[in-house]
């Protein structure tokens, strides 16, 4: 993988290059979205007319946001559009998945600066494309708008859910068991490679980042994927989670909001907790705390949830999910359980993109 960033995809376009204004605000989106073609039975209509028309009969909607903004939630310099896009989309449907419903639809609206061509917003909405023919989900609508601040995206999420089996993130309670899928810490492991090689190559416009060998931590921070797999799997073997949320913000954190909304405490065992050896690796290289990288790195997009006891035997026969620990009564506090037996009081610590820089 090489880094193709913002400024990579300015020296590919010297060639062509086709200014937003050539095209107008009506016919951008024409440009963008004439492929689209709707999938979901609930999209009855899409993109070109004053609203998206919907029809959820015997469901339950869900609605999420997210909103990203250059400079705050995304770097151009290492991050391509393409992949952008595609992340802007995976981490809404993830939003939908951790509450057990299936993502439909999504809106997306752009705020965009003079800087960006029409390439530009091409390359990122196929990533949003890319990912919406992945997942199933149609693109409804959204809007358009000049920026004076560089590339701002907010993307709605539109999904269903049964009213039996949504998960909410309250219903965690005393033995049920902790579970989190896949492993933690890599999309942070490949944020921290790819801030060094900026560094390193900072003004420089030809070089070679050294990426060998990290391509996994570089695929979970540039391109993760929602683990709509694991919410199959569950369905599959009948087990309906007692509270569920994706790790956007690092596993300590949203265990902390788990346990606050659920009125519990818990336990997680740090032996327990799943790390790729390429997480491992780069942790050492850069002498970080590798269980602290799993605890608060965060945008793993990973799901952690609660099952009751009884269901022990079923969800740890499931490939790709591991138990690490237990709730407790809210008495005894949110806790890690080290190697040694020591226990650590869990934090809060993800990034907060609201605090002041000092």
């Amino acid at each position: 993988m090489t880094l193709v960033g913002f400024a990579a995809i300015q020296t590919m376009e010297e060639e062509k290059r086709t200014e937003i204004a050539s095209l107008g605000e009506f016919g951008l989106i024409d440009h963008l979205t004439k492929q689209i073609q709707l999938k979901n039975s609930s999209s009855l209509k899409g993109v070109g007319d004053d609203a998206a028309v919907l029809d959820y009969s015997g469901k339950r909607v869900l609605v999420t946001t997210d909103l990203l903004l250059e400079g705050v939630h995304f770097d151009l310099t290492y991050v391509p559009l393409k992949h952008l896009g595609y992340k802007s989309a995976v981490v809404n449907f993830s939003d939908i998945y951790a509450m057990n419903g299936t993502p439909r639809q999504i809106t997306v609206s752009l705020g965009v600066s003079k800087r960006f061509s029409v390439e530009n917003l091409e390359a990122l909405y196929a990533g949003i494309q890319l990912a919406c023919d992945i997942y199933g989900v149609d693109l409804v609508g959204g809007d358009t708008s000049a920026s004076m601040t560089g590339l701002t995206i907010s993307i709605t999420c539109i999904g269903e859910g049964d009213p039996d089996k949504i998960v909410y993130r309250n219903g965690a309670r005393e033995n049920d068991l902790i579970c989190v899928s896949g492993d933690l810490g890599a999309a942070y492991m490949g944020l921290q490679l790819l801030e060094r090689e900026k560094r390193v190559f900072a003004g420089e416009t030809e070089f070679k980042p050294a990426f060998e060998g990290h391509e996994y931590l570089l695929e979970r921070q540039l391109k993760p994927e929602a683990r709509k797999d694991i919410v199959a799997e569950l369905d599959k073997a009948g087990i309906v989670p007692t509270a569920m949320m994706d790790i956007s913000d690092g596993l300590s954190s949203e265990l902390l909001h788990i346990c606050s909304q659920s009125h519990a405490g818990c336990r997680i065992y740090e032996e327990r907790i799943p790390i790729d050896y390429q997480t491992a690796a780069m942790a050492e290289e850069f002498n970080m705390n590798l269980v602290t990288a799993a605890l608060n790195g965060g945008e793993d997009y990973e799901l952690i949830f609660t099952v009751p006891l009884e269901k022990h035997d079923t969800v740890a026969a499931i490939p790709g999910i591991r138990v690490i620990g237990h709730i407790t009564k809210p008495d005894l506090g949110c806790c890690m359980i080290t190697r040694d037996g020591a226990e650590i009081t869990l934090r809060a610590q993800g990034w907060n993109s609201l605090a002041e820089e000092e």
